[in-house]
């Protein structure tokens, strides 16, 4: 098993479960059309996704497995970010605080793919 700074993790978890909670709670406001329903679920998926693959990377068995999940976190926050993107240009909903948590999440996780890759050579 891997192991970190457990103060580091709980608060990088608490993050990524804020952010998810008010991404479902923007899915929610968004109009109720085709297309609203559809960035809607997929916010809803991306956003919980990358919450929830970051409880497993916790868990990790190795650090392979910890790089290898820590990339999946990546991938959902940055299709996140682009969701969020697309609902601000079609005038669905502003949210900028969202939009500006998920860039500086996606910066973090690369950092921290990056230190942990580095670790790993």
């Amino acid at each position: 098993m891997v192991h970190f700074s457990l103060m580091a993790i709980t608060d990088l978890e608490e993050r990524l479960i804020t952010f998810s909670v008010l991404s479902i709670r923007l899915a929610k406001n968004i109009r109720r059309s085709f297309e609203g329903r559809h960035l809607a679920q997929q916010l809803m998926r991306s956003s919980t996704s990358a919450a929830l693959n970051y409880g497993e990377a916790k868990g990790a068995e190795s650090k392979k497995d910890f790089i290898h999940k820590m990339r999946l976190v990546l991938k959902e926050l940055r299709e996140s970010l682009v969701c969020l993107k697309i609902i601000k240009r079609c005038d669905f909903i502003s949210q900028e605080e969202l939009l500006n948590e998920a860039d500086e999440l996606v910066a973090i996780f690369v950092t921290s793919l990056r230190t942990a890759e580095n670790k790993s050579l």
